[in-house]
Formats: C-alpha cells, sequence, structure tokens
C-alpha cells in the first residue's frame, strides 16, 4: 500500500499476516507460474540454428547456380571464342598457301613462294592450337580432319605439280597451260577447302551461340538465387529480431521497468518477471532482495528511532557538558584561584614559623591547588579542539616549529636542547592547534630527556594524498605495549614527582591531528629514544604537482 504523496508506508514494511503469504510462499509461487519456459541459450541455440541452416541452404544453391555460371563462361571463353579465332586463322593460312602458288605461277619468282610456305607453317601452329580446344566436340574434330585431308589433297594435285612445272620451264605459266586442266582442278580443290572450313566455322558458331544461352541462363539463374536469398535473409532476421524482442528485450524492459519503481522507494511494488528461465530466475532473485529489503528496512527504521533517541541524549549531554565548561572556566575557576592565592600567602607569611608538619601541610595544599589549575585549563583545552573552529588557511609548518620552539625557549635553554629539521610543507590547517601539536611534542621530549642534552629531529615526506611527519626524539622511549594508553586523556605512564604534567599532552596532539583528517602513531620498531608518526592532508595544488 502506498500514500498519495507515492512514498512507502512505514507502518506496512515488513508485515506478515494470514491475510498476506511470507516472501518465500510468493516466490516459490512465481516460480511454478514461469516454470517451464526455455530458457534464454536455447532461444539464441535455435536462432543460431535457423540461421545456420538458411546459410548451408543458401550456400549449396548459390553456389551451384555460380558453378554452372563458371562453367558456361569458361566454355563460351576459353573453349568457342579461342577455337573460332584459330578457325578463321587457319583460313588465312590456307588462303596465303593459295595466294603464294598462283603468284609464283604467274610470275614464276621463287619470292612469292614465301606465303606459301608461311601458310605451311602458320597452318601447323593453327592445328596444334585447335585440337585440344575441339578436344569435346566430335563433330567439329571431324569437320577439321576434312578440312586437313582437303588441304593435303589440293597440294598432292595442284599445288605441288605447279611449283615443279614452274621450276623445270624457268618462267610463268602463261596463255593455254594457265588455263589447263590443273589449273581448274585446283581451283575446284581449294573450293572443297573452303566449303569444309565453312563447315567447321558454322559448327563452331552454333556450339557459341548454344554456349552463350547456356551463359546467359545460368546468370538469370544465379541473379534470381540471389534475391532470393536476399529476401529470404531480410525475412528470416526479421522473425529472428521480433522473436528476440519478444522473448528477450520486453520482459527485460518490464524487469528494469519493475526494478527502477522498487528502487525509488516503491518497495511494495510486486514484481512479475517473464521471458527466458534465466531471466525469470533474476527476477525471482530481484524479487527476494525486494522482500530482504522490507524486512531490513523495518528493523533499520526500529534502528533509526533509537539512534534519533540517542542522539537527543547525547546533543543534551553535549550541552551539559559546554554548561560544565563554562563553570569550569568561570565558576571553578574563581574560588580555585582564591584558595591557590591564600595557601601562597600563608606559605609565604607562617613559612618556618610554624612546626615542619604545618609547612608540610601548606606545601601540600599549594600544590594541590595549582595541579586543579592545570587540570582544569588542560581539560578546557581539550575540549575545546574542535568547537571553536576557525577559517582554515594555508599555513607553513616550519614556522609553526619555529614558534613551538620560542614558546619553550626557558625549557629549551634549561636543558641544552637542540633540534634538526628539515624541508617542512605548507598545509591546510587551524595555525594555533597546530602550533600545539609541536609544542606538545617539543614538550614531550624535554620532559622525558635521558642523561644528554635532548636532540629533537623534524622530517617529512610525501605518502600519497598526505604529508608524513616524523617527530623522534633521544630521550628514554616509551615501551611498545603502552603504544596506545599514551593517547588516553590523563593516562600518566610515571610518578608525577619523577615527571611532573597531567597526562593529556598526546592526547592533544591526537584529537588536534584527527581534527585535521590525520592520524598519528608511535613507533614501536625504535629501541633508543622516541619517534611518533603523524599525517596531515596535502593541498590540492600539492596533489597535481606531485602527479
Amino acid at each position: 500500500m502506498r500514500r498519495s504523496d507515492g512514498t512507502a508506508r512505514s507502518g506496512g514494511l515488513g508485515r506478515s499476516g494470514p491475510d498476506r503469504p511470507t516472501a518465500a510462499e510468493r516466490a516459490s509461487a512465481m516460480a511454478a507460474r514461469f516454470s517451464g519456459g526455455w530458457p534464454f541459450g536455447r532461444v539464441i541455440g535455435v536462432g543460431v540454428l535457423i540461421v545456420g541452416l538458411f546459410s548451408l541452404l543458401a550456400i549449396g544453391v548459390g553456389g551451384t547456380a555460380l558453378a554452372d555460371l563458371t562453367t558456361a563462361r569458361e566454355q563460351v571463353v576459353n573453349t568457342l571464342d579461342p577455337a573460332a579465332f584459330h578457325a578463321s586463322q587457319l583460313e588465312v593460312e590456307l588462303l596465303n598457301q593459295e595466294t603464294g602458288v598462283r603468284g609464283y605461277a604467274l610470275s614464276a619468282q621463287p619470292s612469292f613462294l614465301n606465303p606459301y610456305f608461311a601458310g605451311l607453317i602458320g597452318q601447323r601452329r593453327q592445328v596444334a592450337a585447335l585440337r585440344p580446344l575441339l578436344a569435346g566436340m566430335p563433330a567439329a574434330q571431324a569437320d577439321l580432319g576434312q578440312v586437313l585431308q582437303r588441304a593435303a589433297n589440293w597440294r598432292i594435285t595442284y599445288a605441288q605439280p605447279t611449283i615443279n612445272q614452274v621450276k623445270a620451264k624457268g618462267k610463268p605459266l602463261t596463255g593455254a597451260s594457265l588455263a589447263g586442266p590443273s589449273v581448274n582442278q585446283g581451283t575446284v580443290v581449294f573450293d572443297r577447302i573452303r566449303g569444309a572450313l565453312g563447315h567447321l566455322q558454322n559448327n563452331l558458331a552454333v556450339q557459341r551461340k548454344h554456349a552463350a544461352g547456356t551463359l546467359q541462363d545460368a546468370a538469370s539463374l544465379l541473379q534470381a538465387t540471389l534475391i532470393v536469398i536476399a529476401i529470404a535473409l531480410v525475412v528470416t532476421v526479421l522473425v529472428l529480431g521480433f522473436g528476440l524482442w519478444r522473448s528477450a528485450i520486453l520482459p527485460l524492459r518490464r524487469l528494469a521497468s519493475d526494478a527502477r519503481q522498487v528502487a525509488e522507494g516503491d518497495f511494495e511494488h510486486q514484481m512479475e518477471p517473464g521471458g527466458p528461465a534465466e531471466m525469470r530466475a533474476l527476477g525471482l532473485d530481484v524479487n527476494r532482495m525486494r522482500e530482504r529489503i522490507l524486512a531490513e528496512l523495518s528493523a533499520l527504521q526500529a534502528t533509526l528511532a533509537a539512534l534519533e533517541a540517542r542522539t537527543e541524549d547525547l546533543q543534551r549531554s553535549n550541552s551539559e557538558l559546554e554548561q560544565f565548561a563554562y563553570v569550569a572556566s568561570h565558576d571553578l575557576q574563581e574560588p580555585l584561584r582564591k584558595v591557590a592565592s591564600f595557601c601562597q600567602l600563608l606559605q609565604r607569611r607562617y613559612a618556618g614559623r610554624l612546626d615542619a608538619k604545618a609547612d608540610e601541610y601548606i606545601e601540600h595544599a599549594v600544590d594541590g591547588a595549582k595541579r586543579m589549575q592545570a587540570l582544569i585549563n588542560d581539560l578546557l583545552a581539550f575540549s575545546r579542539v574542535g568547537r571553536t573552529a576557525q577559517r582554515r588557511e594555508p599555513v607553513s609548518c616550519a614556522v609553526l616549529l619555529a614558534h613551538a620552539w620560542a614558546n619553550l625557549a626557558a625549557d629549551v635553554r634549561r636543558t641544552q636542547a637542540t633540534i634538526e629539521v628539515g624541508e617542512l610543507p605548507v598545509v591546510l590547517g587551524e595555525a594555533s592547534l597546530l602550533t600545539a601539536v609541536f609544542q606538545n611534542l617539543i614538550n614531550n621530549a624535554l620532559k622525558f630527556r635521558a642523561d644528554e642534552p635532548p636532540r629533537v629531529t623534524v622530517s617529512v615526506r610525501r605518502d600519497g594524498e598526505f604529508w608524513l611527519f616524523s617527530f623522534s626524539d633521544n630521550g628514554i622511549g616509551i615501551e611498545p605495549e603502552y603504544a596506545e594508553r599514551i593517547f588516553v586523556i590523563f593516562q600518566r605512564l610515571h610518578d608525577k614527582a619523577a615527571y611532573p604534567g597531567t597526562g593529556i599532552g598526546l592526547a592533544m596532539v591526537k584529537k588536534i591531528i584527527e581534527y585535521h583528517g590525520g592520524r598519528v602513531w608511535l613507533d614501536t620498531t625504535i629501541t633508543a629514544g622516541a619517534r611518533f608518526w603523524f599525517t596531515l592532508p596535502a593541498l590540492p595544488e600539492d596533489e597535481h604537482a606531485s602527479d
């Protein structure tokens, strides 16, 4: 159920009862409702199988048509056309022979026989080219044989006798001898050669016409086959695309719409997945996740209600702490100052006039008042960290360290302390707080010194987005088991008579460093002296420069 503003009603989250089935029951009902369908892998597999079978069929039909076209083309281009060409050239060679014999007979000059002899050579060349081309054509082979037989008969009955006769007389055949029976016989025989050649050429022309028709039919068949394949391919793609859209894409869109509706806050929206089995399983998983979110959200709301109550208590407690800080800084400080002042007056006026016990009691009272003032002042300083935030600005750590060193000048001269400082960066922070960090660390090194004069070493290096500071000394050191305890407020490792102080210095350092986004820790690997590490975020321009 939803409110009119579109947000889920919090009172109904995670409800269950006799009128509302549980999440497991609804999931089981959905699984039973949508079971039995094809998985998405099978849908894709059937589609691929259909496309594959169609492709094989198209390749087979198209390949057959292309093979027929290639065969017809080879017949025309590589067989019949060259055969017709060589047949015509054979006719030219035979005519050269006849012309050469006739010219020699009329002139009796041997040079006129050159066409005859060249024709004989050309005849053999053309015949050699024709024979393999006519290998599959018996009729054309028979016509070629007849042409060659008649050409040989012409040379025997006319050409060779005429040449011999001219050579014997040494002069042209004229008059009656030219019109003699041998000349007429040669003309008749050569005309028979022309007839045989014409029959061969007609035979080749008929076969070429038939082959050209076959070629045209094969081209038409291939064209029709390609058109049919293209149409069938378009239809197949459309059918498969529609099937994929219907079985997968549309259910996926519905599932995405349901998921968006749930993501927008309508956790009561019931999801009904469809489509392939994998998609239905995904929908069921999302629906179970929605049911889990409902339950978790109900528990979270209860937790938030408790957290809000705790937050109110914490805010009230913080307000009371602030009031306490105000009282401590004003109302408690004034009577404490009076107690300390009068104790000091008693000490100055009556010191040595009373007995030793009285002097001891007065000394304890003065010391207690001073320690109470120091504790209150340190506690106030600790509580103010982060509450009276000032504007952060780029500050030089070298300048802050110099100020801290100057603030402790009296203790530095008394202990003869020295300091070694490397190049320190500029960071973004509050100058007074960071100065307190350096001052507390230096004071810690001066207080817990060894027999030799204190020596402080400060260095820094880049560590990703932070500056990593190293602050070490040559003092008495700190045992590793106290590495965490030393940062707890008012925790002391030594007697106050041997090492004075309130035990708040390192706690103040930790709070200030964490307030600036860094962290601080003790280096437990150091055996001589103590070394503290702490980090401070680098300036944005420093990050770009390091890149």
